[in-house]
């Protein structure tokens, strides 16, 4: 289901009365508005499936292959969302989910990397956190330069696939963590472009744009005015939801050619002899 005029109006709206402040370092930009998410996928042809009136929220790919769960819950360890897959084909089962003050645009481009076709070769996240200049302890963990955002890649047994552990705390005057700000995980069967999209967008450091009232996920942020005009906030998110609906007709081909078995070839044996 496109997104309405309407829907876009209220986004406009809301956005065209807010001075944009150019907030950094990604992590602690606080949750912003959450359409970049549901109008993304709106936009890529998922719908409701949950109750209108009920304030759980469930969206439903075509095909009803994926699912995005919105619970909102108490306290800074609840997930609020949850990405999740159906088995399909050879396609095993798998989720990701973040808490509440992961910011939308990140979660935004992981969504977006679902929707989109995949990539013929599946990127490596360490890569990227490389060339971001996060500082590495080890081969498996890497820690942001403030020291409060944490990525690990952790394995449950030998016989599994790795997976992904991302989270922001606090820290104390000696730099020790503390108090989770917020999570997000991805189960280890997780497409790796995602977890690379993820983070990729995290990683940036271009800011990302906050209200001046807008909650952030802590006192640390830094936040100027931005250079970008409240329309141009407005056109750029328009703009990429012309290109989700572009390409996502594209991406639900290839999957469905992906997990499609080619028919057996005739045989060549001889018949029996009777």
């Amino acid at each position: 289901m496109p997104v309405s005029e309407r829907q876009l109006a209220e986004f406009a709206d809301k956005h065209a009365w807010q001075i944009p402040f150019d907030t950094s370092p990604r992590h602690l930009a606080g949750p912003g508005d959450a359409r970049h998410v549901t109008h993304g996928l709106s936009a890529a042809g998922w719908t409701r499936t949950s109750d209108p009136l009920n304030p759980q929220m469930v969206l439903t790919s075509p095909g009803n292959r994926h699912h995005l769960h919105f619970t909102p819950g108490p306290g800074y360890l609840s997930t609020w969302w949850q990405l999740s897959s159906e088995p399909f084909g050879d396609k095993p089962y798998w989720y990701a989910a973040f808490g509440e003050l992961v910011p939308a645009e990140i979660l935004a481009s992981v969504t977006d990397a679902l929707t989109a076709p995949p990539p013929a070769i599946q990127p490596d996240p360490w890569r990227t956190v490389d060339a971001a200049g996060w500082i590495r302890p080890d081969t498996g963990t890497a820690h942001s330069v403030d020291g409060m955002c944490f990525i690990e890649q952790r394995q449950r047994d030998s016989r599994d696939a790795p997976y992904w552990s991302v989270e922001t705390r606090e820290t104390d005057l000696d730099g020790n963590p503390g108090r989770i700000l917020w999570h997000a995980s991805f189960h280890d069967n997780t497409p790796t472009h995602l977890v690379h999209a993820f983070v990729t967008a995290l990683t940036d450091t271009d800011p990302l744009q906050r209200g001046m009232h807008d909650r952030t996920a802590h006192y640390n942020a830094v936040q100027e005015p931005s250079p970008l005009t409240p329309q141009q906030v407005v056109d750029a998110h328009t703009t990429r939801l012309k290109t989700i609906s572009t390409q996502a007709p594209a991406a639900r081909r290839l999957q469905r050619l992906s997990t499609t078995k080619p028919p057996a070839p005739p045989s060549t044996s001889a018949p029996l002899q009777r």
